[in-house]
């Protein structure tokens, strides 16, 4: 078994209010789920209109299927354009670890 998590730290672009937050974050979030069936939620930040942290988990038997997964997630945040990506942390844990 094979597990691995993203964490992405963005930068929201014109942001006034949390409300407005949320419908920036949510679809992502929704997105992520939707095309990969991933674990996925926003995780720090909450009280901040610009900045948002979305965790990720994955569980796979198969570590390039798993790694394939993570790097389409990373894609798919890293290219909306409502949000920047400011770095992108990714554990990767096996049966040996």
């Amino acid at each position: 078994m094979y597990v691995g998590t993203l964490s992405f730290d963005l930068l929201l672009g014109d942001v006034r209010s949390l409300k407005e937050k949320r419908s920036v974050v949510r679809p992502i979030v929704a997105e992520l789920q939707r095309k990969y069936a991933v674990s996925v939620a926003e995780v720090d930040n909450q009280d901040l209109h610009r900045r948002a942290v979305i965790g990720l988990a994955v569980v796979s038997g198969d570590a390039e299927h798993l790694t394939d997964v993570l790097d389409r997630c990373e894609r798919l945040v890293a290219g909306r354009p409502e949000v920047e990506l400011l770095s992108v942390r990714r554990r990767f844990h096996g049966e040996h670890d």
